[in-house]
């Protein structure tokens, strides 16, 4: 791979300046959705600005929106352990099998809000599965808000979602979407568009943040979520940096590094989430779109259908020796510490 080549010729790169002093190192950042999606732009651009100014100007960042650099998404997390580049974001689900401690979070109706579910992740991971991460240097990792469904015919009860073609973003959230009757169809979210507007699927579960960039209200006219305060699933994502290159800067740099990492960047995170998803909700609301909050009655008949998948997890943990009742236990505590 031609690295320096793809560098110099990404053409929607952003590219901060040196401040004052001589620039010491760059950082190339990674991901995979549009520049202007609300974590590009709210949360990564912002991060990369207070590092810059911070470090008066000594870290340089350029961000690569959209996959600029090649590859998949899947790749993500392996171009930041190998040194492909810098620092990544990247949803954990993608890469499934690597991070088993860690999706307990994606398990159904455990999360709440995009900022409280980050805030409980974060603490999760660094009491219970760090060493999933090991292999990099972790900046932030988070939820986003609740997920939903997002599909051409209404969903109403269960029964509506029977034999539906579904988009599941990870292996949870798709073997969720098949105890729940559906017929799930995995891919990256950047490949939702075309797949609803050719018909290879009926509908996608996201939440509300991401619907515009992949112009969803336009795609189908109806939406499905759930009452009580714990959402249907959430993903996990990791802002993660290549070990080495962290443990290349100086010391003082460093500690710019950290003073932008951790809980309070994750949350951080996780509240754009939740801002983000009230915008998406009112572009679908202009657009007259049907949008259905089901009763407590009904949330709870789905809750029962997808137990299946919370028992599958369990046993699926036993398999490789790790105790998921208790990582599960675990996961439901730091949740109750943020509410």
């Amino acid at each position: 791979m031609k690295l320096k080549s793809i560098l110099l010729g990404a053409v929607a790169t952003v590219s901060f300046a040196a401040g004052p002093m001589a620039q010491e190192v760059t950082l190339r950042v990674h991901q995979f959705l549009p520049a202007q999606a609300p974590i590009p732009s709210q949360a990564i651009t912002p991060w990369a600005e207070a590092i810059q100014d911070q470090s008066d100007g000594r870290i340089a960042v350029e961000l690569y929106p959209a996959m600029q650099l090649g590859g998949a998404p899947d790749s993500l997390f392996a171009q930041a352990q190998d040194g492909v580049v810098d620092v990544v974001w990247t949803v954990l689900g993608y890469t499934p099998g690597r991070f088993p401690k860690s999706e307990v979070f994606e398990l159904p109706f455990l999360m709440t809000n995009g900022e409280e579910t980050s805030a409980a992740f974060y603490n999760y991971v660094m009491d219970n599965s760090a060493d999933e991460f090991e292999s990099v240097h972790v900046i932030a990792l988070h939820t986003h808000g609740p997920g939903l469904f997002h599909t051409k015919d209404p969903i109403n009860t269960l029964e509506d979602l029977q034999g539906m073609k579904i988009r599941g973003g990870s292996r949870i959230i798709s073997s969720m979407l098949a105890e729940l009757g559906a017929e799930p169809i995995g891919m990256p979210v950047p490949q939702t568009t075309e797949a609803l507007s050719r018909g290879v699927i009926e509908g996608t579960t996201v939440p509300w943040e991401v619907t515009p960039s992949l112009r969803i209200a336009e795609l189908v006219t109806n939406h499905t979520g759930f009452s009580g305060e714990n959402g249907l699933y959430t993903q996990t994502f990791g802002f993660v940096m290549n070990r080495g290159t962290y443990e290349g800067l100086s010391d003082d740099l460093k500690a710019v590094i950290d003073a932008n990492s951790g809980l309070e960047t994750s949350k951080m995170f996780g509240r754009v989430m939740d801002e983000a998803d009230l915008g998406g909700l009112q572009i679908a609301q202009d657009a007259g779109n049907s949008i259905v909050m089901l009763d407590e009655a009904e949330t709870a008949r789905w809750k029962e259908a997808a137990q299946p998948t919370i028992d599958q997890w369990f046993a699926d943990m036993e398999a490789i020796g790790v105790d998921g009742e208790g990582l599960y236990a675990a996961a439901q505590e730091a949740m109750a510490a943020e509410q």
